[in-house]
């Protein structure tokens, strides 16, 4: 009997892709748009989260018309700016060195396919990665554990097989309602104390700093638990 390897589930936006502060510009452009008034701080506050839920929030009950059009001009705005996404530092490094290390790298994101397509083109490590997740594949993402079981199905292990790594509270809410533990990075500009509070047993600067203690982490004791198991 063939058993899956442990798997490292990343979420991509503010973890491996600096692309937090691109979705709150184009979301603040959006609300304009619509004549509806939301501060920039109040929407880094929601990024993360499900994209119908982040628009209900901020747009104090608008009708489901004015929400389909605020989350098209989203999608418009930040294809407009997509030509300076790039890698987080460390990145890169950080998903082949858990390829590496024997564990399944897993994108366990909620974005839709035309914005995941150009995260997989700026990080430019699809030959490691093992499977992925988008929005086609639940009805409300984070902070609902859906997006984390998917990730969990695809890879075909369990929650005590597998560890959550995001840049969010909203990461680390929905990673703990499935039972599985988070490790989250201050890249997506939210406080250490916050990503504690919501669940993360680490916190780290960002992918490179997570990488350079890699051994010391959750995703070391998976590694050397999928080598012993060989």
């Amino acid at each position: 009997m063939t058993t899956k390897r442990p798997a490292v589930l990343f979420d991509v936006d503010g973890t491996l892709v600096d692309s937090n502060y691109l979705h709150v510009g184009a979301w603040l452009r959006a609300f304009h748009d619509e004549g509806i008034p939301v501060a920039g701080w109040r929407i880094h506050r929601c990024i993360g989260m499900d994209g119908t839920t982040l628009v209900e929030t901020l747009s104090d009950g608008a009708q489901s018309e004015v929400l389909d059009r605020l989350k098209d001009r989203h999608s418009e705005y930040y294809r407009q700016a997509a030509s300076v996404l790039s890698p987080l530092p460390g990145a890169r490094d950080l998903l082949r060195r858990v390829a590496e290390r024997g564990l399944q790298v897993v994108l366990a994101t909620s974005a839709p396919e035309d914005e995941l397509q150009m995260l997989r083109e700026v990080l430019d490590c699809d030959e490691v990665v093992a499977e992925v997740t988008s929005s086609q594949d639940v009805d409300i993402a984070k902070p609902r554990p859906d997006i984390v079981q998917v990730a969990l199905d695809r890879a075909g292990v369990g929650a005590q097989d597998a560890v959550f790594i995001g840049d969010a509270v909203w990461d680390c809410e929905a990673a703990a309602r499935a039972g599985v533990a988070s490790i989250a990075v201050l890249s997506g500009g939210v406080s250490r104390a916050e990503l504690y509070d919501a669940g993360a047993m680490d916190v780290f600067e960002d992918a490179a700093d997570l990488l350079a203690k890699l051994d010391s982490t959750r995703i070391g004791e998976l590694a050397a638990r999928g080598s012993g198991s060989r």
